[in-house]
C-alpha cells in the first residue's frame, strides 16, 4: 500500500457512460478519469445534456456503466453487495419525494433503513445520527413539520439530512441547488462543503452553477463527450479548461474573476 497517497474514496478509469437498448450501446460520454479523497467537496459541470446526471447515477450503481472501471474505497463497484452499497453510498436525485405528507423527522429517518432490523425499529444510535443530521442542516426546530409545508430550500436541506443520516462515506447529489435563489444556492453549497470538511465524508454533486462551484469546490470535473478534465478550480483555470465549455463568440471565461461574461 502506498502510504504517500491520501485515502481515495472514489476513482474512475476510462469510464464510459450511456444506455444499452436491444443489445446496442448508446454512449453519452467516454474516457472519464478522476478520483476523490475523503473529506472533499467536488462538482461535476458541463453543458446541458452532456451526461452529468447519467454519470452520477452510474457512480451510484443505479444504472450500469458501458465500459471502464469504478472503484469505491479501492474495491470495484460491482464487487459491493446491494447491502454494502446502501451503507457506503447515499444518493439524492432530482425526482420529487414519494410522499410530502411525511414529517421532516420521518423523512430523515428513512436514511437509517440500511441499518434497522426487519421491522424498521430505530435504535438509540439511529436516533442520535438522525438528530445530528437535523442539527447539521439547522432543521431541528422544524422536525415536526410536514414536508409539503417547507420551502424548496428547506426541503433540499431535509434531503441532504437524510443522506447524512444514512452515514455513508460517499454522498452523491444531483443538482442540489435547482429552483433556489442565489442566496440559498450558496447556502446549500457552503453547507455541503462544511459537512465534507468536518465529517470527512466525500461529497460529489452535479450543478449548472459553475461560477459558485469554482469558488466553493475542492475539486471539479468538467464533463465533455470524448474527454473529461479534472482538478482543483485553480488548476482548471490555469489549464484554461473552462474556456472550452461554451462557444467563444458568445460567452467568454474571465480567468481573473473566475466568471463567464457575454461576448458583446
Amino acid at each position: 500500500m502506498d502510504t504517500s497517497t491520501p485515502h481515495i474514496a472514489l476513482k474512475t478509469e476510462n469510464l464510459s457512460i450511456g444506455y444499452t437498448n436491444k443489445k446496442q450501446q448508446s454512449y453519452i460520454a467516454r474516457d472519464i478519469d478522476f478520483y476523490l479523497v475523503k473529506g472533499e467537496l467536488a462538482g461535476i459541470v458541463g453543458v446541458n445534456g452532456i451526461g452529468k446526471s447519467t454519470l452520477l447515477r452510474t457512480l451510484g450503481n443505479i444504472q450500469p456503466k458501458l465500459s471502464g472501471s469504478i472503484t469505491l474505497d479501492r474495491v470495484p463497484l460491482e464487487q459491493h453487495t446491494i447491502a454494502q452499497l446502501a451503507a457506503e453510498v447515499s444518493v439524492v436525485l432530482t425526482e420529487p419525494i414519494a410522499s410530502k405528507n411525511l414529517t421532516v423527522l420521518e423523512l430523515i429517518s428513512l436514511g437509517r433503513q440500511p441499518y434497522t432490523n426487519w421491522i424498521g425499529t430505530l435504535t438509540e444510535d439511529d436516533m442520535e445520527k438522525i438528530s445530528l443530521a437535523l442539527d447539521m442542516v439547522q432543521m431541528s426546530e422544524l422536525k415536526s413539520k410536514k414536508c409539503y409545508e417547507l420551502s424548496d430550500g428547506q426541503l433540499q436541506r431535509v434531503m441532504i439530512a437524510r443522506a447524512i443520516a444514512q452515514d455513508t462515506q460517499l454522498i452523491l447529489l444531483d443538482e442540489p441547488t435547482t429552483h433556489l435563489d442565489l442566496y440559498h444556492k450558496v447556502q446549500i453549497l457552503k453547507l455541503l462543503k462544511s459537512i465534507a470538511h468536518t465529517t470527512k465524508k466525500t461529497i460529489l454533486f452535479t450543478t449548472h452553477e459553475i461560477e459558485i462551484a469554482i469558488q466553493l469546490c475542492d475539486k471539479m470535473l468538467i464533463l465533455e463527450k470524448n474527454q473529461s478534465t479534472f482538478g482543483s478550480p485553480c488548476e482548471l483555470i490555469e489549464k484554461k479548461s473552462f474556456e472550452n465549455l461554451f462557444p467563444a463568440d458568445i460567452i467568454i471565461f474571465d480567468a481573473q474573476t473566475g466568471s463567464f461574461r457575454v461576448n458583446k
